[in-house]
């Protein structure tokens, strides 16, 4: 293992991690297979969609030592040593999470990632600022390091992160250490994305702008392009949801952007104001600020979208901000379901597809060919269901529509491993 950094094998995951330590590195180089070699895994009879490639149709997907090894018509049942029968079934990239909370026992909202797999048919995930400072050595010793999900994360700029929750983080504004979190992002720029804050009155008291720049010169001190996830919903006033826009660089993430939740004196002052979408707010989205949906228990309402979209806030990535809380909510926050939603709103299956596989594998940008099914890719997987009928879908603020279809998850497979319930046995979400 001397070729190989503790933090290079940390940033690798089951068998991925196994096959570098086998002396087979996954490049294009070494893919070729033998007349006589046999596929550990084939994914037969699918309907593939793969928004990196353009690809839609029916495959077969044959996956070798954790990787895929090929994309074909038809391969043969002899050339498998595993099969799973996806006739009639969607087959996707495995999905990715850009907006959840995945620290159980650091965190008081966290999941475990691994548990949400079923649910979710996601096979990489970034954590939301459930760690600060003081906390994220043991979030990626003891819960990245042991997960067979992909983590990722985004340090929040409170030393402490989540780790008091329901008590705000930052109502002492002494927990916002830029130099603290400036190295913590130094020091690990392989494992994170940047950093989280939120930005509601609830959370950030009277302290106006300046949680957020203290996050952004954290991320302009720490030596490498670090974004923000910043988090909006029930914010003081309008016109700091107006500085905060204002403020966002390209590349940056508003989440929660269609949140519909009051202030604290109940007015409501997101990025829809009095029917009106925010100047600021499509200013922010045509100079490349991400907006990110982060459904939550509270965070996504029909009518803010129905005037945000419209008017040019499109959304560029669907995530579920799932946690302990939102996750037995009435909107029902597992990203296939999110990703129904936006279906029943006028998005093809194609475009949900890529808000959830390669839209976000692009902002995390730490792992090569994640939430894609080229050849050489991680054998990450999700099969799913697109169970056609009516259906009516509700949000966080009990706004109802009607659509004609949702996505059920069936099973993921996770580096070429199947991980989860069985295919036999899904779970439906509705």
């Amino acid at each position: 293992m001397s070729a190989l950094s503790r933090r290079n094998f940390l940033a690798l995951s089951g068998s991925a991690a196994a096959t570098v330590l086998s002396g087979r590195l996954t490049t294009s180089g070494d893919a070729a297979m033998g007349p006589a070699d046999k596929f550990d895994l084939v994914i037969k009879g699918g309907d593939v969609l793969d928004p990196s490639q353009s690809l839609r149709g029916r495959r077969d997907i044959g996956i070798r030592w954790g990787v895929i090894e090929a994309i074909e018509p038809e391969i043969p049942a002899a050339r498998a040593l595993k099969t799973i029968d996806a006739a009639g079934k969607l087959v996707t990239p495995g999905l990715i999470d850009l907006h959840c909370h995945v620290y159980p026992y650091g965190s008081a909202i966290g999941i475990p990632a691994d548990e949400l797999v079923q649910f979710q048919g996601t096979t990489t995930v970034v954590s939301a600022g459930d760690a600060g400072v003081n906390n994220l050595a043991a979030l990626r010793r003891y819960i990245v390091a042991q997960s067979r999900t992909r983590i990722y994360a985004f340090v929040h700029i409170a030393n402490n992160g989540l780790s008091a929750f329901p008590v705000a983080e930052l109502y002492n504004i002494d927990n916002a250490q830029v130099e603290a979190c400036a190295m913590a992002l130094a020091e690990n720029p392989d494992f994170l994305i940047g950093v989280k804050v939120r930005m509601s009155e609830n959370v950030i008291f009277k302290h106006g702008i300046e949680p957020l720049k203290r996050g952004i010169k954290a991320c302009e001190m720490c030596g490498w392009p670090a974004r923000m996830m910043v988090h909006i919903g029930g914010v003081e006033t309008g016109q700091l949801m107006s500085d905060i826009l204002d403020l966002l660089r390209p590349g940056d993430v508003l989440t929660h952007a269609y949140s519909g939740a009051p202030n604290l004196a109940g007015a409501f002052t997101n990025i829809v104001q009095d029917g009106k979408l925010l100047p600021a707010a499509l200013a922010a989205k045509q100079r490349g600020v991400i907006f990110d949906v982060g459904h939550g228990g509270g965070s996504f309402d029909f009518t803010v979208a129905e005037v945000a979209i419209p008017g040019g806030c499109t959304p560029d990535t669907i995530s579920s901000d799932i946690h302990v809380f939102s996750g037995n909510t009435p909107g029902v926050p597992f990203l296939p379901n999110v990703m129904s939603k936006f279906m029943a709103m006028g998005y093809s299956l194609e475009q949900v597809v890529t808000m959830t596989t390669t839209a976000p594998a692009g902002i995390i940008n730490r792992a090569p060919k994640i939430g894609t099914l080229q050849i050489g890719a991680p054998g990450d997987v999700a099969i799913m269901e697109l169970v056609e009928g009516p259906v009516t879908f509700v949000d966080t603020r009990n706004n109802k529509r009607d659509g004609k279809a949702y996505l059920r998850p069936l099973q993921t497979v996770i580096n070429g491993v199947p991980f989860g319930r069985p295919y036999q046995s899904p779970f439906a979400v509705r």
